[in-house]
C-alpha cells in the first residue's frame, strides 16, 4: 500500500510541472477536421495536434514571433519557438511581435494612475512604462467576465474608447476591433482598463489596421 501511494505521489510530482508550464504559442486558426487544438488555444510544448482530411492549422509562437501555416494529415508537436510536424505541409514566416506577450501582466488601476501621473509632471511620454507592444491598430482584447472594457491614451488626451463585455463575444472573453471597425492610433500609449486591473501598451508607429496576425495585436488583462 505504501508502495502505491509513493508511486502515485512520483507521478503527481512529475506532471505537475507539465501542468504549469507557460503556453508559447496561440491557434490562430482552424479549419476543417483537427483534432487537439480550438481557435484561440493557448498551446504549451508537447500538446499533439492531429490534422485529418482537409485540416489545416495556423500557428503562431509569442517568443520567435514564428507563424506557420500547416495544412494536409499529418500530426503536429508543439515546440518552444516552432513545431515538428510530420507529414503535412508547413509555411512558415516571421510576423512582428513582443516578446513580452507570454509574460505581460495586469496591474491595479491606482498603480498605473501613479506611474502615468509622474511622467506627465516630467513632461515625457517616453516615461511611460508600457508592458508590451502591438503591431497592429486593431487590438485583440482578452478579458473574462462581465464590465466595461475602457482603453484611454495616455500620451494624447481626450482619446478614449469604451467596450461593453456581456459574454457574448468570442468563446466569450475575446474581443476584436478587427471585427467592430474599431482603430487605434499609430503611435500612441494606451491604458486597457477592465474591473481593478490595467495594462499600458504601445502601438507600433508603422502599425496597420484589420486583421493582422493575432500575435502582434492580442491583449491579455487576466
Amino acid at each position: 500500500m505504501k508502495r502505491t501511494f509513493a508511486v502515485c505521489v512520483s507521478l503527481l510530482a512529475l506532471a505537475a510541472p507539465a501542468a504549469a508550464q507557460t503556453p508559447v504559442a496561440v491557434v490562430e486558426e482552424v479549419q476543417g477536421k483537427v483534432t487537439g487544438a480550438e481557435f484561440m488555444d493557448y498551446v504549451t510544448p508537447k500538446t499533439v495536434i492531429k490534422l485529418g482530411d482537409g485540416g489545416s492549422v495556423v500557428i503562431s509562437y509569442m517568443n520567435s514571433c514564428r507563424r506557420e501555416t500547416i495544412s494536409g494529415i499529418g500530426t503536429v508537436i508543439v515546440g518552444t519557438e516552432e513545431s515538428n510536424v510530420h507529414l503535412a505541409d508547413v509555411k512558415a514566416e516571421t510576423t512582428k511581435c513582443d516578446s513580452r506577450q507570454t509574460h505581460a501582466t495586469t496591474k491595479a488601476t491606482s498603480e498605473v494612475a501613479a506611474t502615468v501621473l509622474r511622467s506627465v509632471k516630467k513632461g515625457k511620454d517616453a516615461d511611460i512604462q508600457a508592458d508590451l507592444t502591438l503591431y497592429g491598430t486593431s487590438p485583440l482584447f482578452e478579458v473574462k467576465g462581465k464590465g466595461t472594457l475602457v482603453i484611454d491614451r495616455l500620451d494624447v488626451k481626450g482619446e478614449r474608447q469604451q467596450v461593453e463585455i456581456n459574454g457574448k463575444q468570442l468563446r466569450g472573453r475575446f474581443y476584436d476591433f478587427a471585427g467592430t471597425n474599431r482603430t487605434l492610433t499609430p503611435g500612441g500609449v494606451y491604458a486597457a482598463t477592465f474591473a481593478s486591473q490595467r495594462i499600458v501598451f504601445r502601438v507600433d508607429p508603422e502599425a496597420k489596421p484589420g486583421p493582422t496576425p493575432i500575435v502582434g495585436r492580442l491583449i491579455r488583462i487576466q
